[in-house]
C-alpha cells in the first residue's frame, strides 16, 4: 500500500501541474514584484521598473496620441492569469501608443500586461482622489473565458454526499 502511495501521489501531482499553461510573458531580470498599490504609495522607489501585472479592465480612454486602459489589479497565477479570488491590489493605467479599440478591451475583461513603469497619474475613482501607476505596455493579452478555465482541473476530493446540477 505504501509503495502505491509513494508512486501514485507524485504521478498525480505531476499530472495536475502539467495541466497549467506556461506563463505568456518571460519576466526580464529585475522585473518588479511590487503591486500597483505599493508603487502608487512610493512611485519614486520604482521608477522605470519592468512589471507584469493583470486584472480586470475598468475602461478605455482614447486620447489624441495614445490610449489609456484602466485596470483593477489582481495577483497573477503561475500562468500570469489574474486570480480574482484573491483581493484586488490597486489600480493602474496601461498606456498604449495610438488608438485602442474599446471593443477589444471590454469592461470586466481579464487582462495581463507586460511593460515599463512610466510615472503616475493623479485621477479619481468615484469622488476619491487616486494615484494610478502608469505602465507603457509592450504587450497585452485579454483572456478568453476558455483560457481562464484552462489548466484548472475539474477534480475534487472529499468525503460525503453531494449533489451537483449542471
Amino acid at each position: 500500500m505504501r509503495l502505491i502511495a509513494r508512486t501514485l501521489l507524485p504521478a498525480l501531482l505531476l499530472g495536475l501541474a502539467a495541466c497549467a499553461p506556461a506563463p505568456i510573458y518571460k519576466a526580464a531580470p529585475g522585473t518588479l514584484a511590487a503591486t500597483p498599490g505599493q508603487v502608487a504609495q512610493t512611485p519614486e522607489q520604482f521608477s522605470q521598473g519592468q512589471v507584469i501585472w493583470g486584472g480586470r479592465v475598468v475602461g478605455v480612454r482614447n486620447l489624441p496620441d495614445h490610449s489609456e486602459i484602466e485596470v483593477l489589479a489582481y495577483p497573477l497565477d503561475s500562468s500570469q492569469r489574474p486570480r480574482f479570488g484573491a483581493g484586488a491590489s490597486g489600480r493602474f493605467i496601461a498606456v498604449v501608443p495610438g488608438y485602442a479599440e474599446p471593443m477589444n478591451y471590454p469592461g470586466g475583461a481579464p487582462i495581463t500586461v507586460d511593460g515599463q513603469l512610466a510615472g503616475t497619474h493623479v485621477g479619481k475613482v468615484g469622488e476619491a482622489d487616486y494615484v494610478f501607476p502608469l505602465v507603457k505596455i509592450a504587450q497585452s493579452h485579454v483572456w478568453t473565458p476558455d483560457e481562464m478555465r484552462s489548466g484548472h482541473p475539474n477534480i475534487s476530493f472529499g468525503v460525503g454526499v453531494g449533489v451537483g446540477i449542471r
